[in-house]
């Protein structure tokens, strides 16, 4: 039996470089990933973190694959305790089509009933949709579970394309 997968597919009107950039610098994931940042040097095998504004415990892992700007993996360990320390991959598959981007989001290597797979499962549409508007228009979308603090929501930011 496979375990458990998210598979999250979007179009965005860019280019993959730009995608590829925003997914790997800790400055523009910050924007639209409400407050929250990814770290790495990004080379194989060197860590990983997403830097979480909101809570104690970031999510840590290692960089698995590094192919700008058509593929990226990491592991993902969330240190809540609610996947008792087990670590989950994600993996983001980019794909030129034309003057824009096909983004495949895989997040797999979950147990089955696992509690972190069914928060990403709420989480990704967000973060990914969030990443499509602040490439194309310099704005981020609201995080309705950040509802009692300050974020991001609806501020224009920097550079579009």
């Amino acid at each position: 039996m496979s375990k458990p997968e998210f598979v999250y597919t979007i179009y965005i009107a860019s280019t993959p470089e730009r995608i590829f950039e925003a997914l790997t610098d800790p400055n523009m994931s910050e924007q639209y990933w409400h407050g929250n940042s990814v770290q790495s040097d990004w080379e194989i095998g060197a860590p990983f973190a997403l830097r979480l504004a909101r809570h104690e415990n970031d999510v840590t892992g290692e960089v698995l694959e590094y192919d700008p700007p058509r593929r990226l993996a990491y592991s993902f360990r969330a240190h809540d305790g609610s996947d008792g320390g087990r670590a989950s991959r994600v993996t983001f598959d980019i794909e030129r089509q034309r003057d824009q981007v096909r983004l495949t989001m895989i997040h797999d290597g979950f147990e089955p009933g696992s509690p972190v797979l069914e928060k990403v499962s709420l989480g990704w549409p967000l973060v990914l949709s969030s990443l499509k508007s602040f490439v194309e228009c310099g704005r981020v979308l609201y995080a309705p579970w950040y509802e009692d603090t300050p974020v991001l929501a609806g501020k224009t930011v920097g550079a579009t394309r």
